[in-house]
């Protein structure tokens, strides 16, 4: 909570440029990492900022993007976490929501854009809001018979002891069995998070097809705790792996969240709790599963061309050729030389093509600069 209460003013200064710049630099971290789906959680929309700043940037980069229309409604004044000065009227919120969807979403197979509704945790929201966004999802017929292609729930839960306190006080239950009561269970929900479920609860997840996005580096860095992902695994949970904001990570590359997860369930003592491949399925089968698609994650006849290429012939893995699956792993994280999205080449030679990325970063950087320093953007 500490966290937040620091970069919630911070973050009241982005601007729709700050916006779209900061996905672009973080969706081009993640496609040089591996990555070619991606969700993004943006909750906050000060001076202006849409879900379409982010969205512009998916689609110039070309990589596959699930853009959560994120919210916050409960300000300090009225018994939330953040100031008032960042969170936004609940009409509002969802008259915005639907705009997205019904501009953005693509439900077919194959579909680069997909937008899913995400009030951003049960101390920045009210329970009306989260009933409603979930009603308006669901509101929304998917194109595909296996209803794969709906618009989906998405929040941050059950993610420090913070939260836990907030949810006894407030509510009267634990984080999960809050949402439970709300309707946030199912198939076509998927919380970050949740590095704090009692047994039942992990039951509940695995029972009703709900997802969990594991961000084991963020889990680290705030020290929330270290997630129960092979009890996850053992009852059948939907699992896919998350890098989180560059605010809780620093670092967006999603091969090196892959090694992170893997060593982080073997620390207990546990050398079987993850293996490489298993935490390569995370990355790729079980991201795709906990998004609701049949279309990506693997390389088989029917699924989208998404696939991505490494050199072997490198200083990172010397000596481990005789497994290279498992080399990608535990080797030092590398770039890809190729990344092919939808059929399109984004990566060629380890550069992404058709974009110069120093005018990118140096842009970033100016504008991070004036939001830390609270001072007007040059340019």
């Amino acid at each position: 909570f500490n966290w937040l209460r620091t970069l919630y003013p911070i973050w009241a200064r982005m601007t729709p440029e700050a916006v779209y710049v900061s996905a672009k630099v973080g969706l081009a971290e993640l496609l040089l990492s591996g990555c070619t789906t991606s969700s993004d959680h943006l909750y906050l929309y000060p001076n202006g900022s849409r879900i379409d700043d982010e969205i512009r940037a998916a689609q110039e980069i070309g990589i596959r993007f699930h853009a959560t229309r994120g919210s916050m409604s409960l300000g300090e004044s009225k018994g939330g976490l953040p100031p008032d000065s960042v969170v936004e009227d609940e009409t509002a919120i969802l008259k915005d929501c639907q705009r997205a969807v019904e501009s953005f979403h693509q439900g077919q197979r194959y579909g680069m854009v997909r937008v899913a509704l995400a009030p951003c945790s049960p101390f920045s929201v009210t329970p009306d809001l989260m009933r409603e966004s979930a009603a308006l999802a669901r509101s929304y017929k998917s194109p595909e018979p296996d209803g794969a292609g709906g618009v989906r729930l998405h929040t941050h839960l059950a993610e420090t002891l913070d939260e836990e306190q907030f949810c006894l006080e407030t509510f009267g239950k634990r984080p999960v069995e809050y949402v439970e009561s709300l309707g946030w269970t199912g198939d076509d929900v998927w919380h970050a998070h949740c590095v704090h479920m009692a047994a039942d609860e992990i039951a509940l997840f695995a029972r009703t097809g709900t997802g969990v996005a594991h961000c084991p580096s963020s889990n680290m860095r705030l020290a929330s705790g270290i997630a129960p992902v092979k009890a996850w695994r053992r009852a059948g949970v939907r699992v896919g792996l998350g890098v989180d904001g560059s605010a809780s990570n620093d670092s967006s590359h999603m091969l090196a969240e892959a090694r992170q997860a893997m060593l982080l369930q073997r620390v207990s003592g546990d050398p079987g709790a993850l293996s490489a491949q298993g935490a390569l399925e995370l990355a790729t089968l079980g991201g795709a599963s906990v998004l609701g698609r049949d279309d990506i994650g693997a390389l088989a006849p029917g699924m989208a061309a998404d696939f991505i290429a490494y050199r072997l012939e490198r200083l990172e893995f010397t000596g481990a050729l005789h497994d290279p699956l498992a080399a990608l792993v535990f080797c030092t994280p590398v770039g890809v030389d190729l990344a092919v999205v939808n059929g399109q080449v984004r990566v060629q030679d380890g550069y992404i093509v058709d974009l110069e990325l120093q005018p990118l970063i140096a842009r970033h950087n100016a504008i991070s600069r004036a939001m830390i320093r609270n001072e007007k953007l040059p340019g």
